[in-house]
This record gives structure tokens, C-alpha cells and sequence, in this order.
């Protein structure tokens, strides 16, 4: 995209939205976000790349995978860590991090993985309860431990499109009862999964972390939502010029 000179643009950078961990799992994590305030220059091409979700996983026992980065005015943000399926670790590291799994069969006590400092929290965990798994981190808050409940920590409002919408919520982890596991975060975080309610993706264009597997036919966690730029340009000064396929109002 083309810009004329030297101005300041508000933008939202989100990364994509970690994929939950398969069965009695931990939720993703919300993709990193950031906001602020940013110099244009004049004749100088950006170049924005929006992350993809990370995948979520059929397979017992796995981690989902970690969102994808993504960049824009010379900023990253991280995609969000993969939840952790029943006894295999720690939550994985990212922009907000990925829920704790359950520990079965060893008495380790798992914790969420970390988020990055200024872009998003880290998943719940370090608390035991069988067959349960923790909240991924949201930009805003730390993933809810299996203990509580395990939804995702919660997302971040944002008013840069001339309406509040709230992104980057951590997904819900997963559990072995009847019905729903935790609720995904506010911001696009999916619903875990129980047993008979099928976990559900982040939302995309949020950066929501991906619900967490949960029991019987439902052990299968989802995907991460894709991550989004926003940039607020006044009318004047935007030369109309750009590549791909961006949405301008």
C-alpha cells in the first residue's frame, strides 16, 4: 500500500490463533496484538503478511499447532501457542500462550504456555483436575485453570473501525463431562469440547485461540482464527494504490 508523506495511521496488528490440543486439552492461544500509533512515509511500499490459525489436532494426546505471525509497518506480531493435549507438557509459547492439558498418567503438574510481553497473557494451568483441560491466554488475560473451569483468557475491545469489536480471546480447554468443555474467550476464543459438544474454532479475522479437545467422539480439538490488520487512514491522505486484495471503506 501507497501513502502520501509523512503522517500518522492507528493500526491493529493481530496474529493468527493457536489450534487446541487434542483431548482433556488445553485451549490455543489468542494471537499476539498490538495497537498504536505510526509515521508514514511517502513513497515507501508496506508490505503486510495477515497469519493463518494454527491447526487443531485428531490425534490423542498431541499438541495443537502454534498461529502464524503476522506483519505489518515493521511490527510482528506472534501467533498463538497450541494448546497441550493429556500428558505431553507445558501449553506452547506465543503471542498469548497455549492451555495445559490434563496429566494423566504421571503427577506432573503442567503449566500454560507463555505470552509475549505487550502482545497477550499465558494459558491457564498448573493446577490438576482429571480429564480437564485449561483455558489458552487471551490478549487481555491469562488462560482459566482446569480447576476453574478452564475458558479462555479473555481478548482485547477495539473501537479502530469506528465500532468497538473485541479480538485475540484464548480458547476454551477441553473436558471429559457431558456437554460443553470451557468457553472460549471474549475475542474469537472457541468453545472446548466435552463429551457430545464438538470443540469449535477461533473466529476468524480475530486471532481466537482454538477450543481444546475434549471425550468419546469429541476428542478432536480446532483451529486457531486467522489474524487481521487494521489500519485508520484519514480520507485525504491515502493515495487510493495497493496490491492483493485489502478491504477499503
Amino acid at each position: 500500500m501507497l501513502f502520501r508523506s509523512g503522517y500518522s495511521v492507528n493500526y491493529l496488528v493481530v496474529a493468527g490463533g493457536g489450534g487446541g490440543g487434542c483431548n482433556y486439552a488445553g485451549g490455543g492461544g489468542a494471537g499476539g496484538l498490538l495497537s498504536g500509533t505510526a509515521t508514514l512515509t511517502t513513497g515507501t511500499l508496506y508490505t503486510i503478511t495477515i497469519g493463518a490459525g494454527g491447526a487443531g489436532s485428531g490425534t490423542t494426546g498431541n499438541f495443537g499447532t502454534s498461529g502464524n505471525n503476522t506483519t505489518a509497518l515493521s511490527l510482528t506480531a506472534t501467533g498463538g501457542g497450541g494448546g497441550a493435549g493429556r500428558g505431553i507438557g507445558n501449553g506452547l509459547a506465543g503471542g498469548s500462550g497455549g492451555g495445559a492439558g490434563d496429566n494423566y498418567p504421571g503427577s506432573t503438574l503442567y503449566v500454560g504456555g507463555a505470552g509475549t510481553t505487550g502482545q497477550g497473557f499465558a494459558g491457564g494451568g498448573g493446577t490438576y483436575v482429571g480429564f480437564l483441560g485449561s483455558g489458552g491466554g487471551g490478549s487481555s488475560a491469562v488462560g482459566v485453570n482446569s480447576t476453574s473451569g478452564g475458558t479462555g483468557g479473555a481478548g482485547t475491545a477495539s473501537s479502530i473501525t469506528g465500532f468497538s469489536v473485541t479480538y485475540a480471546g484464548g480458547g476454551g480447554g477441553g473436558n471429559f463431562t457431558a456437554g460443553a468443555g470451557g468457553a472460549g474467550g471474549s475475542g474469537g476464543g472457541g468453545l472446548g469440547a466435552g463429551n457430545g459438544i464438538a470443540s469449535v474454532a477461533g473466529t476468524a479475522n480475530t486471532g481466537g485461540g482454538g477450543g481444546g479437545g475434549g471425550d468419546g467422539a469429541q476428542v478432536a480439538s480446532s483451529a486457531g482464527g486467522s489474524g487481521v490488520v487494521i489500519l485508520a487512514i484519514p480520507t485525504t491522505n491515502y493515495s487510493g494504490t495497493s496490491t492483493g486484495s485489502p478491504t477499503i471503506t
